[in-house]
């Protein structure tokens, strides 16, 4: 393996999920105080603990189809068991959220007043307890109730599961654009989105969380590793490497997919990159629950 070798990419990433891993088995009850943007990878660290604090000045976006690439980090773990269809409307719109959605979906677990952060970590270092309700009512403590913004998708969750729960990306564009019509900013706006994201990322990303509904913590980690290094890899196409020139490099917001309409996308390139791949220099993600026997790659479709 030489400098440069895409493995170096899958090597980075690997490391990522299993830490992501650990959060997510870590015996202790682990606590994430959310107080601004929380994307991507940010997510991964937040999302697994026992508890997910947020202030008003909390955001939370899952934006990777946008660039070339697909909800991770465990992301098809968490996002499929929220309720109903909201998870795929998040991982496919990539849409930006507050503490009052994340609050009311389940992706946080207490809102406490940016104000109050000092206190509450202040209390929470005086803990001598690993115990979850002890630090679970030092929380409510400091908790309070935030509402969902009047503009919010969530409080439209029935036209989002009318929607979203369609089973192909093609669907969900057509049931989207018949909502259309009453003229909802959130509908346009998931509209628009969905037409600029790579056609490709759309398709894996929906079979992703579909998938994720069915599979522990452990099975999904495994599984997007093998997407990612089919992704770093250009086993099926280069849009991850052309979302980010587009809108992170060049900044010209103008990706070249490929390919560049869904309906090229075919089946067979969406299952692709749900198979371990297919290189020597390639070894699939191994994961220790508890500090126990390696899970070697068992992902299960």
């Amino acid at each position: 393996m030489t400098y440069g070798h895409w493995t170096f990419g899958a090597t980075f990433y690997k490391k990522q999920l299993i830490l992501d891993h650990l959060i997510a088995t870590y015996e202790k009850p682990l606590v994430s105080i959310i107080n601004g943007i929380v994307m991507g990878g940010g997510a991964g660290l937040s999302m697994h603990g026992r508890f997910c604090v947020v202030t008003e000045n909390a955001v939370f976006a899952m934006p990777e189809a946008s660039l070339g690439l697909f909800p991770d980090v465990g992301a098809s773990h968490f996002l499929s068991r929220l309720p109903g269809f909201y998870g795929e409307y998040l991982g496919l719109t990539g849409a930006r959220i507050g503490a009052g959605e994340m609050s009311a979906c389940g992706l946080a677990t207490h809102f406490v007043p940016s104000v109050h952060l000092p206190s509450l970590e202040r209390e929470l270092c005086r803990v001598n307890s690993a115990n979850a309700t002890v630090i679970g009512a030092i929380l409510g403590l400091f908790a309070q109730k935030t509402p969902t913004r009047e503009e919010s998708a969530y409080r439209s969750l029935d036209v989002i599961n009318e929607c979203f729960s369609k089973n192909t990306i093609e669907e969900i564009f057509s049931a989207l654009e018949y909502q259309a019509v009453n003229g909802d900013k959130w509908v346009l706006a998931a509209i628009k989105s969905m037409k600029s994201a790579s056609p490709t990322s759309l398709k894996i990303s929906l079979k992703s969380i579909r998938v994720g509904r069915k599979q522990d913590i452990n099975q999904c980690l495994i599984r997007e590793f093998r997407m990612a290094s089919h992704t770093i890899r250009r086993t099926v196409n280069s849009d991850f490497y052309e979302g980010v020139r587009a809108m992170l490099l060049d900044k010209d917001k103008k990706p070249k997919w490929q390919p560049s309409k869904l309906e090229l996308v075919t089946t067979e390139m969406v299952d692709q990159f749900f198979t371990k791949v297919d290189d020597e220099d390639w070894e699939d993600l191994q994961l220790r629950n508890k500090f126990g026997p390696a899970i070697l790659g068992h992902a299960k479709l």
